[in-house]
């Protein structure tokens, strides 16, 4: 048990709300029960395992989750404040959907916050790390390109260059809106099938540029590639969605 959550067990048998350790425990399982019924659903929404304008039975989750009504029920009123489903009374809970607007909304966000992070916050990751992002960059994507593992693979390296600019930035309001735009980018990727190995090579070298300005220090170089980079993904990723015949709603 670490520091963290040795405190949090001491206060709740502290709190007179609690009788004995039992009912601690006891109250740990139900809040447990209630992150792993969020979790399930939101990796099956994230992942498009349920798609867009998909009618979720509550009874379903709960065989499928091994939980109760109290922690589906939970888990779905956060996720319909993350935007993520909408609960319709007498109807039921559908997922959202991922509209036009909406991806235009994703880019435009990330088009203020991103360029902005590492131009006033990118030199706070330090010389080494950029030097190993170029290494990675540098290595042309061919050899597992063709698999969707490696596919994925690709994809986290690209997450996590991005995620690193924005945690430089140590700002919580801005982590909690780039988690929302990371979840939506996913559910971007699968709708679109992205399987273009062409965008996948463009992305490492329009990284390799980002890369080399922050390595010679010219961060506003960098914000302008940044901007270069979102631009071309965001145009790649309407022509994935349209040459594949996917219907946005």
């Amino acid at each position: 048990m670490n520091m963290k959550s040795t405190v949090t067990h001491v206060n709740l048998c502290y709190n007179k709300k609690w009788k004995n350790e039992a009912q601690v425990i006891k109250f740990m399982k139900k809040e447990s029960l209630k992150q792993k019924a969020y979790n399930i659903i939101k990796k099956k929404i994230v992942t498009c395992e349920y798609p867009p304008n998909m009618l979720l039975n509550e009874e379903e989750l709960k065989d499928e989750i091994g939980a109760s009504r109290t922690p589906v029920r939970d888990a779905l009123s956060r996720l319909e404040q993350e935007k993520l489903v909408h609960i319709l009374p007498k109807k039921g809970v559908v997922v959202a959907s991922l509209t036009i607007g909406q991806i235009n909304d994703v880019y435009e966000a990330r088009m203020l916050v991103e360029p902005y992070a590492i131009e006033n916050y990118a030199y706070k990751l330090g010389r080494e790390r950029f030097e190993y992002y170029r290494e990675i960059f540098m290595k042309k994507p061919d050899n597992v390109q063709k698999v969707k593992y490696g596919m994925e693979k690709q994809y986290e390296t690209d997450d996590q260059f991005h995620i690193e600019i924005i945690n430089a930035m140590e700002n919580e309001y801005i982590h909690a809106l780039y988690e929302r735009i990371l979840v939506q980018n996913y559910r971007l990727r699968v709708l679109s099938g992205v399987k273009n190995t062409r965008r996948i090579e463009d992305t490492y070298k329009e990284h390799l540029i980002i890369v080399g300005a922050c390595l010679r220090e010219e961060w506003s170089d960098a914000a302008e590639a940044m901007r270069e980079h979102l631009l071309n993904s965001k145009r790649a990723a309407f022509e994935a969605l349209f040459n594949d015949g996917q219907t946005l709603l």
